[in-house]
């Protein structure tokens, strides 16, 4: 089976608010748990079996690359992972194709109740790739299932992830390795300045994009402030919309119809 997206990671400075703000954009939003390193996250599960992490930290953590991003650059996105069938034999074939990747690494946070789930995660060291995460306790204690995955908005999965890169021939080689399959796109938009790559994950489309032209601003500002990563998240949903960044904490996402 191919690898599908897990979750995606939207760092925020103010965890209680961007709770409410999230809860008011019609999103059914969980408390997550506490990390060791000092963080506390939310969740937002979609039926699909993704999930929003949005996450916050009580204390500075310089040696990791998401809390660098929100004091460097404020709220926003700043990782996605896949979850593999195996993280042994997907970091196996990675490395094996020459990508570099940190792990296994031993995860776990406590949920409010005092349950510990736990799991195993491999993360690469450049961000324009994603990081892989494995459940070892029961999936459904991370991701839960039920009426907790109903939206007011409709939204019941991921349509896609936009990833922004410095170089597109590059990051598409390691991506072709990482997922073990070519891309089912490429090009560009003729005026708008981007050079573009798709891979499909089942339903799910991940975009590679290269600014080409000052055309494209948005696109490189992001990665002069925030790196290589994730840029913006569709979701699957009842209507077309765009939802307004100051009630997203800065992550760019929309609402695309299920067609």
């Amino acid at each position: 089976m191919p690898l599908s997206i897990d979750h995606i990671v939207i760092a925020v400075t103010d965890l209680d608010r961007a709770v409410r703000d999230y809860e008011s954009l019609g999103f059914t939003v969980l408390p997550g748990g506490e990390h060791p390193r000092g963080s506390r996250n939310a969740l937002v599960v979609l039926t699909d079996g993704a999930y929003l992490e949005i996450i916050a930290f009580s204390r500075p953590v310089p040696d990791f690359r998401w809390w660098r991003v929100l004091d460097e650059a404020g709220s926003g996105l700043v990782d996605y992972a896949l979850l593999p069938d195996s993280l042994d034999i997907d970091l196996a074939r990675a490395r094996a194709g020459g990508i570099v990747m940190d792990g296994p690494i031993d995860g776990a946070r406590l949920q409010p109740d005092g349950t510990r789930l736990a799991w195993r995660s491999a993360r690469p060291p450049e961000s324009d790739i994603p990081f892989l995460c494995e459940d070892v306790t029961a999936r459904a204690l991370r991701v839960p299932e039920g009426a907790a995955r109903k939206h007011a908005n409709g939204v019941t999965g991921v349509a896609g992830v936009t990833v922004a890169v410095r170089d597109l021939g590059t990051s598409t080689a390691r991506y072709r390795t990482l997922l073990g399959m070519a891309p089912v796109a490429s090009g560009g938009v003729p005026g708008l300045g981007f050079g573009l790559v798709q891979f499909q994950l089942g339903r799910q489309i991940v975009s590679l994009v290269e600014g080409r032209a000052e055309a494209c601003e948005g696109l490189t500002r992001h990665l002069e402030q925030r790196g290589q990563g994730a840029y913006a998240i569709s979701f699957f949903g009842g209507k077309d919309q765009v939802l307004d960044t100051s009630l997203t904490h800065g992550a760019r996402l929309e609402i695309v119809r299920e067609r």
